[in-house]
């Protein structure tokens, strides 16, 4: 199967700082990929940089076998990649489907406001938030304004969907049910990109993971496998993580 996203020797640099390094992957469709490294390792530029929020310094980024790298967001989101975002910050005097009607429109091709009115329920509804659909979207809890981040991703249409700590705040029962969502959009075809910290969710919902450090991608294999490498455990997991995967094998 051929790639969705291809970086190919990617590299962006702020001033004297080098945030991503060489970095080179790709996506295939239907996908659910975890994304991981330490603070500061370029897990935000890179999402950036694929989403046309920054341009990339060097190298290229391709999308459905077409050049993207430094479309602007609003032609890359028009292109089929949406994203959400670790604030969650939704229009707080529109009502709940009103934001998602906007995404629709603005992003998902839709001609007529009733027929964004129409995607936005059945995002709503696939999301759990049809009985909140005609109230203010301040109004929510933040587990609502998270469902409400997908809701609004969806009516873009998109076939790429990458996700900056969705389950960020969130309690055990609320991420069950947030894990359960990702893998229904990844059912529909569509390849997710998870931004995680919490390992627990990285290891029960990504067959693949990716890890950067320090700008450079030092790892890209099956979950399970990238766990135990040595250099991602001492990057990353720390060494609290390697003596408890130690004596939890004897």
């Amino acid at each position: 199967m051929s790639a969705l996203l291809s970086l190919d020797h990617v590299s962006r640099r702020f001033s004297g700082l080098l945030a991503l390094d060489d970095v080179s992957v790709s996506l295939k469709q239907g996908e659910i990929v975890g994304l991981i490294g330490p603070n500061g390792a370029g897990k935000t530029t890179f999402v950036n940089v694929i989403s046309g929020v920054l341009k990339p310094t060097s190298g290229s980024v391709d999308f459905l076998g077409r050049s993207i790298g430094g479309l602007r967001p609003d032609l890359v989101a028009r292109a089929g990649i949406a994203r959400t975002f670790q604030i969650v910050q939704p229009f707080p005097r529109m009502t709940v489907r009103e934001n998602v009607a906007a995404a629709a429109l603005f992003a998902g091709s839709v001609p007529t406001r009733d027929e964004a009115g129409r995607d936005a329920d059945a995002h709503l509804a696939f999301c759990g938030l049809t009985r909140e659909a005609d109230t203010p979207a301040s109004s929510l809890t933040l587990a609502g304004r998270k469902r409400l981040e997908l809701a609004k991703s969806l009516a873009s249409k998109p076939k790429l969907l990458l996700l900056d700590e969705v389950n960020a705040g969130l309690n055990a029962a609320e991420i069950d049910d947030a894990l359960r969502l990702i893998s229904e959009i990844a059912g529909r075809g569509i390849t997710v990109l998870l931004i995680e910290h919490l390992m627990k969710v990285v290891s029960q919902s990504c067959s693949r993971l990716l890890v950067l450090h320090q700008g450079r991608l030092i790892a890209d294999g099956q979950t399970a496998s990238v766990m135990q490498d040595q250099q991602v455990i001492e990057a990353y997991l720390g060494q609290r993580y390697a003596r408890l995967k130690q004596e939890s094998a004897i």
